[in-house]
């Protein structure tokens, strides 16, 4: 570790220069944009595979970890930016950093707060030819070419962002006792996303939008990652997270259908900065994000929870258990939105009971197991020889009545030669990642909001939901 903070250190003593900035606009507008472009993969059971043991890997990530720790421009009132899908089961946006600004691509991912990209010409990434990426082609972020860079030094608040209160007693060389440490840098950060890590210094930098610049942006400059083909987007509720450094009231998406390519087509991110008081989006339905009483784990403030309480499938209402419904004194239940995890979790005794229900009502179907083995995915169905397939309705009830109807393509899949397989790409503990009861008991994936406004109401503590045909601008 030390070694490791010091190499970050020396590779960024020399960007040191400061910049000021005016932020004073109404609307902008950015791109969810690819970070890579390639073909759609010929291989579609290897893209499945690698998305299930992805879904399976992060949600044990989500639920076990942990925290080692533990404002912003308001004059602007929306800012658009698009969103892509990725081939590995994610979406990105399109961020500039810098003056002059340099455009970078990040994961937009509500699960994880830090905002950090890949840094220096001399940035390593290990194990990141999984989407046909050239780990010496990734794009970086030059420190030495932006007059706005400066690294965070030990006594910044912002270094307690993500190492927490009295973290002076942990920056190396700093005895406060008996020293002044304005000139110790913070901390080497490590991260981990259950696929994958990343490890750098925090900079203060310029967040630089069409018209409107966030200046002493916290921002990580990772120089070595694992399995993280660009940078990460953080929009948890996190103090160093895009949207609390913005003082953002409320963030919306609109996330088009994605086939596991690196699509060039893109929705809008929208991201509001002034208050709009108690008005509701037309179109959408709300209920209330709920906070989790347990302080036992900080990781778990930072998630959206929301009060999920059954399901209708096919009419038939299946009721989570009460005691994973909402998060306890121990912090663990409850259900979380995540636009990182591609397919949605569920706990083992709460996915037993939506199994059997659609086992139930395709009993006439056989199973289809060898595609199960070669997916990842737990229920898949053979329908050779049948023109129309009567999927059942799956329909999430939240507290107070809000409804999320799923179009049948954000729950099954059709795969196989032919399409006469469908697989429900609903997720639970399997031989990948060892089961867990901790944490949140399921968690809400990118692939069942496709295709609907899902909007982070952080004024109202609320979340919103409407389905949509998200529109492309390509």
């Amino acid at each position: 570790m030390a070694y490791l903070h010091i190499l970050l250190t020396l590779s960024l003593l020399s960007l040191i220069t400061l910049s000021s900035s005016n932020p004073n606009t109404n609307t902008i507008t950015l791109s969810l944009s690819p970070i890579f472009t390639k073909s759609p993969s010929s291989d579609l059971f290897h893209s499945l595979k690698k998305a299930t043991s992805s879904s399976l890997k992060r949600a044990h990530h989500l639920k076990t970890r942990k925290l080692s720790k533990k404002n912003s421009p308001s004059s602007s009132s929306t800012i658009n930016t698009q969103v892509f899908a990725k081939s590995y089961g994610g979406y990105s946006i399109n961020l500039n950093f810098g003056t002059p600004p340099q455009t970078l691509s990040f994961v937009l991912d509500t699960g994880s707060s830090l905002v950090w990209f890949p840094c220096t010409s001399h940035y390593l990434c290990s194990n990141c030819n999984f989407a046909n990426i050239n780990p010496t082609n990734i794009p970086t972020f030059i420190p030495s070419k932006s007059s706005s860079t400066r690294i965070i030094g030990c006594t910044n608040k912002k270094c307690g962002y993500v190492f927490g209160s009295n973290i002076e007693s942990r920056c190396q060389g700093c005895n406060p006792q008996f020293q002044n440490c304005n000139n110790i840098t913070c901390p080497t950060y490590i991260l981990e996303y259950g696929l994958g890590s990343t490890a750098g210094l925090l900079l203060s930098e310029n967040l630089d939008f069409p018209g409107y610049i966030v200046p002493d942006f916290l921002v990580g400059c990772s120089i070595f990652s694992t399995e993280q083909p660009s940078g990460i987007a953080g929009f948890g509720r996190g103090a160093e997270s895009l949207p609390a450094q913005m003082g953002l009231t409320k963030f919306s998406y609109c996330l088009l259908s994605h086939n596991f390519d690196d699509t060039p087509v893109n929705s809008n991110l929208v991201l509001q900065t002034t208050s709009t008081g108690d008005g509701k989006t037309s179109g959408l339905n709300y209920t209330t994000f709920v906070q989790n009483p347990s302080m036992s784990n900080p990781a778990f403030l930072e998630y959206y929870y929301v009060n999920l309480r059954s399901f209708l499938i096919g009419g038939t209402r299946v009721k989570i258990p009460f005691y994973l419904s909402s998060p306890g004194m121990d912090g663990n239940g409850g259900t979380i939105v995540d636009s990182g995890t591609t397919f949605t979790f569920m706990e083992r005794p709460i996915f037993d009971l939506v199994a059997r229900q659609f086992e139930l009502q395709l009993a006439n179907f056989p199973r289809a197991t060898d595609i199960e083995a070669a997916s990842g995915f737990n229920l898949c169905f053979d329908f050779t020889g049948n023109n129309s397939i009567p999927f059942p309705e799956l329909v999430f009830q939240f507290k107070g009545g809000a409804e999320m109807v799923l179009p049948v393509d954000d729950y099954f899949s059709l795969v196989g030669d032919g399409g006469n397989v469908a697989c429900l790409t609903i997720m639970t503990d399997g031989n990948s990642v060892p089961a867990t009861n901790t944490g949140p008991a399921m968690i809400l994936g990118n692939y069942q909001q496709q295709n609907f406004i899902i909007e982070f109401d952080l004024e109202n503590e609320r979340f919103g939901f409407g389905a949509h045909i998200c529109q492309s601008n390509a």
